[in-house]
């Protein structure tokens, strides 16, 4: 069972999207003055869409720790300041919408199974939502998804740390969508996500 702390920027109902299971239990960290979360007791910091960046950037050398200390962070949301190890996120709205494409690069551990891609690249008909920035990886992270020009959209990184870093340009990941469905391509994302952060924390059998 993974022990995860959800940074809210106090955004109504942002507890409904994230839903304690058998794989991991929330526990919700208002932003407010001062910001200095505990973060030792958990395995797994997720950062939704809409954050408060600069509040991350106060904790920027507790992040540091607990990645050292071989934890994990989901990061989903363009983060502005730089308080991602290893990793930036850069604002740029210069292309059309309408030729972005988002493809599959590489899937090491199977986290884009039964994902529509296309379900990612279009919303509501029209593409490119996630298309005000991308990210610019560590030299040595996965690429997991990129765009029309070869810009990374989707990042997994476990080199830039001893811990693991999922970072996305944007997109609101999550268990459950805004709309309720549990069925769509980002909760399936944030779904095989959870289940590989799980496994990989369970202690190695003994011989």
């Amino acid at each position: 069972m993974l022990n995860a702390l959800l940074i809210s920027n106090n955004i109504a109902r942002l507890t409904d999207y994230f839903v304690s299971n058998d794989l991991v239990t929330y526990t919700v960290a208002a932003v407010s003055k001062p910001f200095d979360p505990d973060l030792t007791p958990y395995d797994l910091l997720v950062v939704p869409n809409g954050s408060d960046h600069v509040a991350m950037l106060a904790i920027k050398d507790k992040v540091r720790a607990f990645l050292d200390a071989g934890k994990t962070v989901i990061c989903a949301d363009g983060w502005f300041t730089d308080w991602v190890p290893g990793n930036q996120w850069v604002m740029n709205n210069t292309k059309r919408t309408i030729e972005v494409r988002y493809t599959l690069k590489t899937d090491r551990y199977g986290l884009f199974d039964g994902v529509n891609v296309d379900d990612l690249t279009f919303s509501h008909g029209m593409s490119g939502w996630w298309s005000c920035g991308y990210v610019e990886p560590s030299p040595e992270a996965d690429v997991l998804l990129d765009d029309t020009w070869g810009r990374a959209i989707v990042v997994l990184d476990e080199t830039s740390t001893n811990g693991t870093l999922f970072l996305t340009a944007s997109g609101p990941l999550a268990d459950v969508t805004y709309a309720g469905k549990q069925d769509s391509a980002l909760v399936i994302l944030y779904r095989n996500l959870i289940r590989h952060i799980a496994r990989q924390q369970q202690p190695t059998p003994t011989v």
